[in-house]
């Protein structure tokens, strides 16, 4: 049995021996770490499945610095938010309090919604047992942006957001339109634009910056589909987890 299918609550009640190592694990493994988050995020109890697996690889690649631009493409429902939004941004400051990282979804309130996760994910007394180096500052922390005492961020906004004078070195856009919108020429060319004519400029460095865009396709001219054409998608790895498997 893994370490993320065991009941986290029983486990820390453990020597104090085995708790330091539970949370050298926690440290080290990104997905065990999204599986101990899940326990206060996630309503019900979390059944661990491999596509899990897969998301957070994928996106610890990003956190390695071996990929920089990412693709995940996965059906509703399937933890892409709490992963993407709220963990990943948790996990990579706890390993560089100084990352500047962007946070984007289609709607401001949504975005407000991962915000409000993340800080209670940042703030809760396992997390800063994990990472105490990673401290909310006092200068600044909303709903819209939390910074850390180290120099980092976790700023969030919506499709068509102001980012004057605004950077980051990570960019994570979770769901950039809804469904209901797909059919929407206007407002498919709005969002694609906006991802090329802002929120690309705001890396702070267009080589070692990186982009993750976890996304529901909608539609064929949606992001994903943009982003592709452009290069060809020879720029970007790509994870797609279908709903039904072949």
């Amino acid at each position: 049995m893994s370490l993320r299918e065991e009941n986290w609550s029983e486990r820390l009640r453990q020597p104090a021996e085995r708790k330091r190592l539970l949370e050298a694990v926690l440290r080290r493994d990104f997905a065990s770490f999204v599986a101990k988050a899940a326990t206060s995020l996630v309503p019900g109890e979390l059944a661990w499945n491999w596509h899990l697996d897969a998301i957070c690889h994928a996106l610890e690649q990003i956190r390695l610095g071996k990929t920089r631009r990412l693709i995940i493409n996965l059906p509703p429902r399937s933890l892409k938010s709490v992963i993407a939004s709220v963990a990943f941004p948790a996990f990579a400051l706890g390993h560089d309090p100084s990352k500047r990282i962007i946070c984007v979804s289609y709607a401001q309130d949504l975005a407000t919604k991962h915000s409000n996760d993340f800080r209670a994910l940042i703030g809760s007394s396992w997390y800063r047992s994990l990472f105490p180096g990673t401290k909310p500052s006092v200068r600044k922390n909303t709903e819209a942006e939390i910074q850390t005492t180290g120099g980092g961020m976790r700023l969030a906004t919506s499709v068509g957001g102001t980012l004057t004078g605004r950077g980051g070195s990570l960019i994570i856009i979770d769901d950039p339109i809804k469904p209901d919108d797909a059919m929407s020429a206007t407002t498919r060319d709005a969002c694609n634009k906006w991802y090329s004519n802002t929120l690309l400029s705001r890396l702070d460095n267009k080589v070692e910056g990186a982009v993750v865009i976890v996304m529901q396709r909608v539609h064929m001219d949606d992001l994903v589909g943009y982003v592709t054409r452009q290069t060809g998608g020879s720029d970007w790895t790509v994870l797609n987890l279908s709903a039904i498997s072949p």
